[in-house]
């Protein structure tokens, strides 16, 4: 089973996903520009920004406790360059210096839901957060990457450079997934594929069909009847 809940922290979303059945299968993470800081029972992972949809068995083997991280949040809490961890699944030892995971993990013993997201308000309080959170915002909105650079006051070649480091990959990539996220969202809000198509900013419904078919794997259909998990 899996549940999300607050976490009292702008752009934060806590998670919890209960161990599953043996031979129940696994997931398919869906691309959406967030990170995830996940504990279990063998310690920290990090899941990085992701172009494409990862299958994931986690949850079959153990209980996972995580926090979700909006585009360009997670490198300011873990100190690292995004693009370092796009598409990528590691160990938070390889990134952190050994003390630093002793703090951590010593924050979630006895409760790891609330021992987390602790650790991060604490963190995130004291970190300076990305200039460029706002942007994710402005393409998910539909803004295009021009309009965009213009906002900021930077050259395109400047967004994308700071883009690689805060959401792992440049400006147009992010706004092809985000536009991705929008529209599986409307698909299961039960609005037909074509008015998704034109109101999503794709050139029709086969361009629509493209995208989801390249970002995912599957078809907005499939998307629909199934949800996506750890």
């Amino acid at each position: 089973m899996y549940r999300e809940w607050v976490s009292g922290i702008p752009g934060v979303v806590a998670w919890e996903a209960t161990r599953a059945p043996s031979g129940s299968g696994g997931n398919t993470v869906l691309p959406d520009g967030c990170m995830d800081l996940i504990w279990h029972e063998d310690g920290f992972l990090v899941a990085g920004p992701d172009t494409r949809a990862q299958f994931s068995d986690l949850a079959t083997r153990r209980k996972l406790t995580a926090v979700r991280f909006a585009p360009g949040l997670g490198p300011v809490f873990l100190r690292v360059d995004a693009s370092e961890l796009r598409d990528q699944r590691v160990s938070l030892d390889q990134i952190w210096a050994p003390r630093r995971v002793r703090d951590i993990v010593a924050a979630v013993e006895g409760d790891p839901g609330s021992g987390l997201v602790d650790a991060v308000r604490r963190d995130l309080d004291d970190a300076r957060r990305s200039p460029l959170s706002g942007l994710a915002g402005a393409l998910g909105s539909g803004m295009t990457v021009p309009e965009a650079a213009s906002v900021i006051g930077w050259s395109e070649r400047t967004l994308r450079r700071r883009a690689h480091q805060a959401f792992g990959y440049g400006p147009k990539t992010l706004s092809r997934v985000l536009r991705f996220q929008r529209a599986i969202a409307r698909a299961r809000a039960g609005e037909d594929p074509a008015t998704i198509a034109a109101e999503c900013g794709y050139s029709d419904q086969s361009h629509l069909a493209r995208e989801v078919r390249a970002l995912s794997g599957s078809t907005l259909g499939d998307l629909v009847r199934r949800s996506s998990g750890p």
